[in-house]
This record gives structure tokens, sequence and C-alpha cells, in this order.
């Protein structure tokens, strides 16, 4: 027989009741639980199969993954902060045993968590916060490699600020705005854009169509995934959402060199960011150009190359990117959105002139890139394709997604692992970019009525 040194009810008053509870609170939670525990004789237990800790700075989520839908309860309580949780219909196994120990000492949010059955059929979660949070708490219905999911997001009360973060980046600019304290001096500091040999001979009637803008630019780059959604999943099992994220920080760390540019991350951490979330992270930070970095799979392992993608307002440019487009966008069902919080503006955002000139220039950005991608690797396509990538929705930022190789490609797996590939993949990028920046002067700010 198992016994729970340190989480039986008679050793744990958190297993009981929570000091800091209002009589009306527990009542309610008694009563919820015990509604719970109204089930039909012999209905066979949920089995756990896994549960999963992400922390990060903008949130910590636990996953708790079992293979039927999973009942629950749960319960805010100060003096100390705690979250309780109180799950039906489970055993205490090795999976909740493992739980506790999945918490690092650098989790922002949690600082421990306890477990123990709290009464027959019922068990009982503890978690022990570092400060007060705002928890949503949600199910998730199987899909993909998942079954039924509970998860926990833990999120501060004070949401991180994408600007205030901004400043506090460690490139030569964004350190000396540090000192200052002022986002929008950062964003209206002089631009020395590089010119090319012919500069001079540019039309007096481009110019004027075009001024140059004499500030900082700044360009999101979006490592694909991440978290709960691995991405595609290499033959020698390379995670997409790694391999995005390691050549996405060597890119930023090229970008921030630059005289007159910055660079923002989406994610900066094995976690999972909305798709909806990342776009609107780049309009708050007023983004001049979004990157979306990833790393493709197809059903066939000798697929490869390398292709960029834009928005497309019809259809999409081939039945491969249209095929591609709708696995990117289910990332959000991977990942687990709590569809109950998404306030949708982009999805009510008029897409009009604004939206055609932003593709237009996505499709500029998009043949500077791809030409440069294709003096380091084989080009999937030798034009750039479109389709419609729910990540490239900005209406008034020109975003690309690249798909850097194929990684269900066991050549390709290789290469997308190695230090040097993906330095010499980031620096392709870099003059793609440079190369956009050329004929492209970027613009004063452009503002587009937002309805959040």
């Amino acid at each position: 027989m198992h016994t729970q040194t340190g989480f039986g009810a008679e050793r744990d008053p958190d297993m009981t009741a929570a000091p800091g509870v209002t009589r009306r609170d527990l009542l309610k939670f008694a009563g919820a639980t015990l509604a719970l525990l109204v089930s039909p004789v012999g209905m066979a237990a949920t089995s756990l199969l896994a549960v999963r800790v992400w922390p990060a700075e903008e949130y910590t989520r636990i996953t708790i993954e079992g293979n039927s839908q999973l009942k629950f309860t749960h319960l805010l309580v100060t003096d100390p902060h705690r979250l309780v949780v109180d799950l039906e219909g489970v055993e205490f196994d090795s999976v909740l045993q493992s739980l506790p120990s999945k918490v690092l000492e650098s989790d922002p949010y949690i600082k421990l968590i306890r477990a123990g059955r709290n009464r027959p059929g019922v068990v009982r979660l503890v978690v022990e916060l570092k400060s007060e949070i705002n928890p949503q708490v949600f199910t998730l219905a199987p899909v993909g490699n998942y079954g039924h999911r509970l998860v926990l997001d833990l999120y501060p009360t004070t949401p991180v600020d994408p600007l205030l973060a901004l400043i506090e980046k460690s490139s030569p600019m964004d350190a000396a705005v540090g000192q200052t304290g002022d986002a929008q001096t950062a964003a209206d500091a002089p631009a020395q854009i590089a010119r090319p040999d012919n500069a001079d001979q540019v039309s007096g009637a481009r110019r004027s169509a075009r001024p140059a803008a004499n500030r900082l630019i700044t360009i999101v780059l979006d490592p694909g995934h991440g978290g709960e959604d691995p991405g595609a999943v290499g033959a020698r099992g390379s995670y997409e959402k790694n391999v995005t994220l390691s050549i996405a920080r060597r890119l930023k760390q090229k970008i921030d060199a630059e005289p007159n540019m910055r660079a923002v991350l989406t994610r900066d951490g094995d976690y999972f960011v909305p798709l909806g979330q990342r776009v609107t992270r780049a309009r708050r930070v007023q983004s001049d150009l979004f990157v979306s970095i990833h790393a493709d799979a197809f059903v066939r392992p000798d697929a490869r190359g390398s292709s960029v993608f834009v928005l497309s307002e019809s259809g999409a440019s081939s039945s491969a990117a249209r095929w591609l487009a709708q696995k990117e966008n289910d990332a959000d069902l991977i990942g687990g959105v709590n569809l109950a919080k998404q306030d949708g503006h982009l999805a009510r955002t008029l897409l009009d002139l604004s939206q055609t000139a932003t593709i237009n220039d996505s499709l500029k950005l998009g043949k500077a890139v791809l030409s440069e991608l294709g003096d380091i690797n084989k080009l999937h396509k030798a034009h750039v394709e479109q389709a419609g990538f729910a990540v490239l929705k900005a209406p008034d930022i020109p975003s690309i997604l690249v798909e850097t190789a194929f990684i269900s490609n066991p050549e390709e797996e290789q290469r997308l692992n190695d230090e040097a590939y993906q330095d010499k993949m980031a620096n392709a990028i870099l003059r793609g970019l440079r190369a956009y920046f050329r004929e492209n002067p970027p613009l004063g700010r452009t503002k587009v009525a937002r309805l959040d």
C-alpha cells in the first residue's frame, strides 16, 4: 500500500481547507466538488497520461492530460496566494506524483506544487504562488497527439508590457534608450539605412512617393510554435519549435548589431503564444516588418528546399500552400487557446486598400529574402507563394513566413540542427531585410484603427 508522506489530508491542512478562504467561497467550492462526485456507479476512472509545466515571463502554463475529459473545480486563495484545484475521478498515481518535481526554481509565478488524495475519488492540487495571479482554467478536446487536456494558465495581474520589455533589451541603441526610459525615443531615433552605390540615381518621383523616415526600424521575429505545440517533428526527433527559436535568436542578435535596427521576439522561450497574440504584439511595438520563422514538413521525406510565403486576400497560390497554411493555422488547436478569452479584433479589422498595399510590400520583402535564401539552400519554389496564414494578417505591417527547410527531410533536418547552417540562415534573412530597405525606405508610422 502506498503512503503519501506529507500529502494526506491528516498531514496537510491545504488538502482539506485552505486558510484565507471565506465561508461563502468554501461552501461554493465544496458544493461544486460534491456535484462532481454524483456519478454513475462503476464509471471508469480517468487515466492520466502526462503532466507538463511551461514557465515563461509572460505566463506559466500547467497542463494535465488524460484519456477522457477531466472533471475539476478550482479556487483562488490569498494569504498566502494559492490556486487550489480538485480533480475528480482520477488516481494519485506516478504521473501526478511527478508534477511537483517539474516546477523550476526560476519559475516566475510558481513557488511549488503539492498534490495528494483529498477524499475518495478526488485528488487535490495546491499551487503555491510567488505573487498574485490572474488564472485562466479551461479544457481542450483531443487533437493531434494529445488526449483530453486541462490547462491552468497563470498570468500576472499586470500583463507584461511589450514596449517596456523592448527598452530593456541589450542592443546598443536599446541600452541607450533604456537609460532615458522613453520607448517613443527609440521609435523615433534616426535610422541610417545602407544605400546602394547608385542611390543618387533614384528618381525624384520615387523619393517623393516614399520618403525615408528618420527613426529606428523595428522588426518582429516570430519563432513558430512553442510549448504545447512542438510544430513538425523530424525523423530524428527534432522539434520545429526548437529550431525556429534558435534561428530567431541568432537573427535577433545580428539585427540588434545593426546601427539602425532592433528586433523583438514574439517568444523567447519554450512556451505557446496564440497566433492572434503574435500579430497583436507586433502592432503594439509599432513594428515595421514581421518575419515568422518555420521549418517545413511534408508527407514525403524527399520534399526539400526553402520557401517564403505571404498573405493572400483570395485563394492560395498552390494546393501545397493551402495545405501548409491550414496546418500552420491549426497551431492554436495544438497549442491550446482559451477561446473564451479571444477578442478577435483582427478578424473584425477591415482588410481594404491598406491591406492590399501591405501585401504588395510583403511580396517585395519576400522576394528579397527568397533571393538570399537561394544562396545557401535549394529553393522549394523559385517564387514567393501566397496563402491565408493567420499569423500574417497584420493589416499595416509587411509580413512574411519563412520556411527555412524541410525538417521532415532527414538531410535537411540534420542541417537545421547545425549551428553553422543556422547562422547562415540568419545571415541570409538579414541580407534580404537590408535589400528590402535599400529599395523601400521605411515610411512614417501608419495608424490603423483598432477595435480592441
